[in-house]
């Protein structure tokens, strides 16, 4: 979900739903912890739910620093392997 919103300005709900396949209600769930941590912002008009990440945040920034190394792969993975066989 994070990936998602980092890649987006602003997104409305259903479509964040749809990009991360995931249900309303799950989506829903990690907003509100999202939002309790200022991390993302969602603003109402009328019914619409509009979402965007509080990129001012640092916890935000750490988030995404973060994903970002998680995503990236491990140096030398083949010598990490026959390190661990010795």
């Amino acid at each position: 979900m994070l990936e998602t919103l980092a890649k987006i300005e602003t997104i409305h709900v259903m479509e964040l739903v749809r990009k991360t396949n995931s249900t309303y209600n799950q989506i829903n769930r990690n907003l509100r912890i999202l939002v309790e941590e200022n991390v993302v912002m969602v603003k109402h008009y009328g019914r619409l739910k509009i979402i965007q990440l509080n990129r001012e945040s640092e916890k935000t920034r750490l988030l995404l620093r973060a994903l970002y190394l998680l995503d990236r792969p491990i140096p030398n993975s083949q010598n990490l392997v026959s390190m661990n066989k010795s």
